[in-house]
């Protein structure tokens, strides 16, 4: 069968192999063909604990890649952190096996549901996530694929009743062409991903083919505040798809207004053409959430949700893993893990560190993520990390990336003032440097979207026992 002839109909009689069975997008994937009642095998790199919870609703799990693993198979999907030399790719091709991209697999399960994309460089968790909670609220029960858990559900994927499915749209490598939803929310544009888009137009070209295979019919919830999606709907009038621009400019259909940032939560209040909507109150910090939110929340009105279930839904809202993520607070110091990877992210991380400790310092850990992302962004990496009062670099997280020549994460660290800015390749010396720099009412946060995750509970532990007191 080739794979362009697929159907959720035919899912139900195959076996369906992942290679990259634990990744985020993968596993949630996986997630939802288990409940379909799909036969599901898979294989990674190492053992962890999605393995074992995809193994406890009936998955067959492998650790390690091997050609036999794909033998008795149907179908393959494939991460895009794969290897073409793979050993189980090299035989599901020999066996002339259909094999479908991570995308690819996603795009089958949303075919016959109405589709909700969100889209951009920055938030697509986070607003992903909120949507899900808001449209849950509601009773609408959507079905969803997030790259993050939702903390009030533990998890990053789920089969609903409701005829929605809600799903973050990766534009890293330009797969997210294959969704072709019914709506769409992009919330910034910005350059990224530079080892698949090395300049700032190939990046507004990609976006303009999302937006091309958005249903003619369907709708837009774009930020106009941000440069590069005005450059986007300028260049793309002529669509025929209900545009929905959002922001604080006075330009916004959906503007906010009378913001207030707190601590540990924000509030502004929602104008739809001049006419005041409602109050939105968020239990989540940054100014960039309300943004976040108020995307949610257009796409939910567009999605037939009460506009007042949907606000309700948005204030009960906890946050997604790892995206200013609390994991402890130990004699006073607060220690918050967080995804950001890209320089916008980390100013962002850090002035949402900066009002959370008020008076206290902001001690961090940043772990650069993938060589080409260091070579071209360290100045503004070095820029951004300076809003820290001490920040430690680890060594670049290569992912899939070979190394390349001459970079590292001196070339941030050099850029920076030397008083508060210091290489540490040495994970354990990074965790010694922060606990002990450390003081009541400080806050100590771990940055980056490699594995420097993994320090954030080591800090919590070392607290505990420098101060032999109790996580409170």
């Amino acid at each position: 069968m080739n794979r362009s002839e697929l159907t959720l109909a035919d899912l139900a009689h195959m076996r369906v192999h992942f290679i990259g069975l634990g990744g985020a997008g993968m596993s949630g994937i996986a997630r939802i063909m288990l409940a379909r009642g799909v036969s599901v095998s898979g294989s990674d790199a190492k053992h962890s604990a999605v393995l074992d919870s995809l193994t406890a609703l009936g998955a067959k799990a492998f650790v390690g890649h091997k050609a036999e693993q794909v033998e008795n198979i149907d179908l393959l999907i494939v991460s895009s952190a794969i290897s073409p030399t793979n050993p189980e790719l090299i035989r599901a091709q020999e066996l002339s096996l259909p094999i479908l991209a991570r995308a690819e697999a996603l795009a089958l399960l949303m075919s016959e549901s109405l589709a909700i994309a969100v889209a951009g460089t920055h938030g697509k968790t986070t607003t992903t996530s909120m949507l899900t909670v808001a449209l849950q609220n509601a009773g609408l029960d959507p079905s969803f694929a997030i790259g993050g858990m939702i903390n009030s559900s533990g998890t990053n994927a789920h089969l609903g009743s409701g005829e929605i499915f809600v799903a973050e749209a990766d534009e890293s490598d330009g797969s997210f062409l294959a969704y072709k939803p019914q709506g769409a929310i992009i919330t910034n544009i910005e350059l990224d991903h530079v080892d698949h888009f090395p300049t700032l137009e190939s990046v507004n070209e990609i976006f303009a083919e999302f937006l091309s295979s958005i249903a003619p019919s369907g709708f837009l919830v774009a930020c106009i505040d941000s440069p590069g999606v005005r450059v986007l709907l300028e260049n793309n009038s002529h669509s025929t798809i209900v545009v929905h621009t959002y922001g604080i400019s006075e330009s916004a259909e959906y503007r906010l207004s009378h913001i207030s940032l707190q601590a540990k939560s924000s509030s502004a209040r929602i104008t739809h053409r001049g006419r005041t909507l409602g109050e939105l109150h968020l239990s989540i910090p940054g100014e960039h959430n309300l943004f976040n939110a108020l995307a949610a929340l257009i796409a939910g009105i567009e999605a037939g949700a009460p506009l007042s279930d949907l606000l309700e839904g948005l204030a009960s809202f906890s946050g997604a893993r790892r995206r200013f993520e609390s994991k402890g607070i130990v004699h006073g110091i607060s220690v918050i893990d967080d995804y950001g990877h890209h320089p916008t992210e980390v100013a962002v991380t850090l002035d949402t560190a900066r009002r959370f400790a008020g008076s206290g310092k902001v001690l961090a850990i940043f772990q650069p993520h993938r060589y080409s992302r260091t070579q071209a962004f360290a100045h503004e990496f070095a820029s951004a990390l300076s809003k820290a009062d001490d920040i430690t670099l680890l060594e670049v997280y290569a992912a899939s990336e070979v190394p390349i020549p001459g970079v590292s994460s001196l070339l941030i660290t050099r850029e920076m003032n030397s008083a508060i800015a210091h290489f540490q390749p040495s994970m354990v010396d990074a965790v010694l440097h922060v606990v002990e720099l450390a003081q009541p009412g400080d806050l100590i946060v771990t940055m980056g979207a490699g594995d420097v995750n993994a320090l954030a509970p080591v800090i919590v532990q070392s607290l505990t026992e420098k101060y032999s007191g109790a996580i409170s």
